[in-house]
């Protein structure tokens, strides 16, 4: 299979741009087409480029069992957001921070980036969290850079938000950002095509993704151990358990079910009713903060402190690359590679697609 060039992409996005001039009420339908294969979703941004950077100087001591509120002490926050700009010059190719985000942030269609609403899912379960910085760095992004005002910015995990102001009070947001909890929980239901086990082929998910009022979705997982039914691992695309019930994914056809509710327009954006291509992206970006990771899991604190960050913007794609060279090659902790490999070919790709021969390009 061809690799999509950067040529390309940027061919999709003039087509796509001329679309939206043309026809903007294009982006209000809500398609319930299968996502189509291969289809790009990104346009400015090469969809099967992960990238990754491991620098100690981004802790100030090694402390790998310590607790979320100790590893908030020891992160180097300054060392943190440079390495993240790094990760976004070298994903979207270019030297400049500033003209980096504005390449992976997309602005909504007819809309003002004042008046563009985000939502940030974060990883509430257990003992590991994102931490502080990381998760600062991104709201400041969207506010410093973009324009986005804090009040429609929301941090939320639907499942095990509730007492996320308490358990992960995030430092250094802007003020007016909203730390969300639940933000009322996965209660709206919408189809969720492909074969896994449901009757009426349907799911619920957080409201605010299924009526569209969400213009930007960013995943921000962190690197756990899971049943091997899911590869061995959870980061961005079982970080979507906290958008969407969890329940089906906990019943047979679970890894089916996981894989069909990462191909829905809730996550990658509206799609053209008919051939299931995305019309506008949503989840525009995926970061994995690693600062400290865990051989085992889900519960418990962290085994390793990795003092690494990988970003990409389709999560199969940084989940697989993640699991196989980070925590696969790097760490020893070799993921389960039937459930591994449907990351790539249920969303139509296979290991030779990958840029750089599979590889995380570093930072």
């Amino acid at each position: 299979m061809a690799k999509i060039s950067r040529r390309a992409f940027v061919k999709k996005a003039t087509i796509m741009g001329t679309a939206m001039a043309a026809f903007p009420t294009l982006l209000l339908r809500k398609g319930r087409a299968a996502w189509a294969q291969k289809t790009v979703v990104h346009p400015h941004v090469d969809n099967l480029r992960v990238v990754g950077i491991t620098d100690i100087t981004m802790t100030k001591a090694v402390q790998a069992r310590s607790s979320w509120p100790r590893q908030n002490e020891l992160v180097v926050t300054e060392r943190v957001w440079e390495n993240m700009d790094k990760l976004a010059c070298r994903l979207a190719e270019t030297r400049n921070p500033s003209e980096a985000w504005r390449t992976i942030f997309i602005r909504p269609p007819r809309k003002a980036w004042a008046d563009t609403v985000v939502a940030v899912k974060t990883n509430n379960i257990g003992q590991q969290h994102t931490r502080s910085a990381v998760m600062a760095k991104i709201v400041h992004t969207l506010t410093d850079t973009l324009g986005i005002k804090p009040f429609n910015i929301h941090i939320y995990d639907a499942r095990h938000g509730s007492n996320m102001e308490r358990q992960t009070p995030f430092a250094g947001l802007p003020e007016g950002c909203h730390i969300a909890g639940t933000w009322g929980g996965s209660r709206a239901l919408t189809a969720v095509p492909g074969p896994w086990r449901n009757t009426g082929g349907k799911s619920e998910c957080l409201k605010q993704l299924v009526d569209g009022s969400v213009d930007i979705l960013i995943n921000v997982a962190v690197c756990k151990e899971h049943s091997k039914r899911f590869g061995g691992f959870t980061m961005a695309m079982k970080n979507h358990f906290g958008t969407f019930s969890p329940r089906p994914g906990h019943e047979p056809g679970s890894l089916n079910y996981l894989i069909a509710i990462n191909q829905t327009p809730e996550i990658l954006g509206p799609m053209d009713e008919r051939t299931g291509k995305v019309l506008y992206p949503r989840q525009q970006v995926c970061v994995i903060d690693a600062l400290w990771a865990s051989k085992g899991g889900p519960g418990g604190n962290p085994s390793h402190q990795p003092n690494f960050l990988a970003m990409g913007v389709m999560a199969p794609m940084v989940d697989y690359q993640v699991a196989t060279k980070f925590r696969g090659e790097m760490m020893g902790w070799h993921p389960y590679m039937p459930a591994t490999l449907r990351m790539l070919t249920d969303f139509g790709y296979t290991e030779s697609d990958l840029p750089a021969g599979g590889k995380i390009m570093e930072a």
